[in-house]
C-alpha cells in the first residue's frame, strides 16, 4: 500500500491526492467502486470538499467529503465500501440505498459488495439531500 499521509487539510490538493491514492493502492474491485461513487458524489455536489481524516498508527485513515459540515465518509473494508451519511437518518431515502447502520438515530450506511451496481440517480439525489440537510442545519445554527 503507498505511503499515505495522516494529514491532509479539508478542501486542498492533498486531501483529493490522498483519495486518489488510497483508490489506485486498492487496486480491485473496491478502489474502482470508491473511485465511481466519488464521482457520482462530485457530480451531485460540485462544490462539496474533499478531507482526509481520523489516520492513526492502526488506520490509514478515511475520506471524508463535506459541504457545510460531513456529508459522508467512504470506508473501504475486506468485503465492502462503506458510505455512511453522517445525517443519513434525517435524509428521505425512496429508493432505500440504505442497508446499513439503520438502528442508529443519527447515521445511515450504505454497504457497497463486489459486483453490486448503484442507482446513480437516487444516489445523487441522497447527496444533494445530505447536502441540503446540512445547510438547513447550519443555518438554524445562524438564527440562534
Amino acid at each position: 500500500m503507498p505511503s499515505i499521509p495522516t494529514t491532509a487539510q479539508p478542501g486542498t490538493e492533498a486531501a483529493s491526492e490522498t483519495i486518489t491514492k488510497r483508490i489506485e493502492g486498492l487496486g480491485d474491485w473496491r478502489g474502482e467502486t470508491l473511485a465511481h461513487v466519488r464521482q457520482l458524489i462530485q457530480s451531485a455536489c460540485p462544490d462539496i470538499q474533499e478531507e482526509w481524516k481520523w489516520a492513526k498508527p492502526t488506520s490509514p485513515g478515511v475520506p471524508v467529503w463535506s459541504y457545510e459540515g460531513g456529508v459522508c465518509t467512504g470506508e473501504v473494508y475486506k468485503a465492502a465500501v462503506k458510505l455512511t451519511f453522517f445525517r443519513g437518518a434525517t435524509v428521505a431515502d425512496p429508493a432505500r440505498l440504505f442497508n446499513s447502520s439503520l438502528e442508529g438515530n443519527t447515521r445511515r450506511a450504505i454497504d457497497l459488495h463486489e459486483g453490486e451496481q448503484i442507482s446513480e440517480a437516487a444516489f445523487g439525489q441522497l447527496i444533494q439531500d445530505a447536502v441540503a440537510a446540512n445547510v438547513a442545519a447550519q443555518a438554524s445554527k445562524r438564527k440562534k
